[in-house]
């Protein structure tokens, strides 16, 4: 079931929202590398040239996810831990644990 316009007001502006157009752009790109590649490997092409675009699209992803952890620290976990308490806590442990993720991938 897809959510209705009404199931949004309760729910928090995450604070990626303004760069959403841009963020989609963005992934759209990548999506359209990912099929590049697939045509590259489908294609037999040298394997220097994939792993080439790999490595681009490797970047442009990481570019998405570093602008997602700007945009939660500098809206989600300001905003958290200006009210401080038990949810600024949580948002500190949540975006800890993303940057470990980034960090091992």
């Amino acid at each position: 079931m897809y959510p209705t316009p009404e199931d949004h007001l309760d729910r928090h502006v995450h604070g990626y929202i303004s760069d959403k157009d841009e963020y989609l752009r963005r992934l759209r790109r990548i999506e359209g590398q990912a099929r590049g590649l697939q045509g590259m490997v489908a294609d037999e092409k040298y394997c220097i040239d994939i792993l080439t675009q790999v490595s681009a699209m490797t970047r442009a992803l990481e570019s998405v996810a570093l602008g997602l952890l700007h945009d939660h620290l500098d809206h989600c976990v300001r905003d958290a831990a200006a009210a401080g308490g038990p949810e600024a806590d949580a948002k500190i442990k949540e975006a800890s644990e993303a940057i470990a993720r980034l960090v091992r991938s």
